[in-house]
């Protein structure tokens, strides 16, 4: 089965609890439980991942070099400002794609930059939670 590791940033830990009017009420252990349910439907093995450590975020991509055919991941606030995940997601051959929550271009301009999106094949934003369900849709189809 391809495997797909789903990486998560900073603060995400703490989602629905942390501004549950931007983010919402489900929290990242509901997301990770989702995400499995339907990476078995479609296939697919999944490690979920969370850090609130950029050097963390890196390992885990150094690590999918060697053992995943996709990532997903949701760079959180590392979105704008992390040069280091970009240069590390160049290094994975698979496809990327890019998942925000919220809708990133309706809130403060400097979330409007991605240095992650010059990377992502896609970038889904603003569906909530499902973002992460309809990334898996996607990503089965690119790897399956």
């Amino acid at each position: 089965m391809p495997t797909v590791y789903v990486l998560n940033g900073p603060n995400l830990n703490l989602l629905g609890q942390r501004q549950p009017e931007i983010y919402g009420s489900t929290t990242l252990a509901d997301v990770e439980r989702d995400c499995r349910a339907l990476a078995a439907e479609l296939g697919l093995e999944i490690a979920f991942h969370q850090s609130n450590h950029e050097g963390a975020i890196i390992d885990l991509i150094h690590e999918a070099r060697r053992s995943a055919q996709a990532v997903v991941i949701n760079p959180a606030a590392f979105t704008h400002t992390s040069v280091a995940i970009l240069d590390a997601l160049n290094t994975f051959d698979g496809p990327v794609i890019e998942v925000h929550i919220s809708n990133v271009h309706k809130r403060e301009s400097f979330r409007h930059h991605s240095y992650v999106s010059l990377r992502a094949e896609g970038v889904i934003a603003g569906f909530g939670v499902n973002g992460y369900l309809l990334a898996l849709r996607h990503v089965a189809k690119l790897v399956g």
